[in-house]
């Protein structure tokens, strides 16, 4: 059972305590970072997504325990509140929590969302949202479509904000 930072491995028990979960179990049912599912391949994994600078920095501030030290040695991370300098584009990509639950895409397993949801399979957690969290993230293809369409290869000037809204699904909007 997991309550502080210990190694990840197939068939841990996790137990979250945090400013948005209490008592939230769940278990590891594959290594970390394998088995995915066929149609679900990300370009950059949850450290690197942290490191690149997502999310303004705000989005896993209190819920650090649940996963790898290692996944925190080199993210960008603000306490104090989002700060869009922090994102690797440095511009705001995100829509608040608020319009998220308005718009019904928050499952009770996952109250902060999808990053939330792709953190834990990640870790290898799989539940029966999983087949709806990777519709989500297959359907924002679509803007490295967008990308590829109205950009030059390689500007990466060009549609910052479309480019880390794209870093925020674990796309590396970097290469288009």
């Amino acid at each position: 059972m997991i309550r502080s930072r210990m190694p990840a491995t197939k068939g841990t028990l996790v137990v979250v305590n945090d400013t948005m979960q209490r008592n939230y179990r769940y278990r590891r049912t594959e290594p970390p970072g394998r088995r995915f599912a066929s149609e679900f391949s990300p370009d950059l994994s949850p450290k690197e997504m942290l490191a690149l600078g997502v999310f303004g920095g705000k989005y896993m501030t209190d819920c650090t325990r649940e996963f790898p030290a290692d996944w925190f040695a080199r993210a960008k991370l603000s306490p104090q509140g989002k700060n869009p300098d922090l994102n690797w584009f440095r511009v705001d990509a995100s829509q608040p929590l608020s319009v998220w639950r308005a718009k019904g895409w928050i499952h009770p397993d996952d109250p902060r969302g999808w990053f939330q949801w792709y953190c834990r399979y990640w870790m290898g957690r799989r539940m029966e949202d999983d087949a709806r969290q990777i519709a989500r993230w297959k359907a924002v293809r679509r803007h490295a479509a967008q990308i590829r369409k109205a950009c030059e290869p390689g500007d990466i000037s060009c549609r910052p904000r479309q480019r880390q809204a794209l870093l925020h699904w674990a796309y590396d909007s970097r290469k288009i």
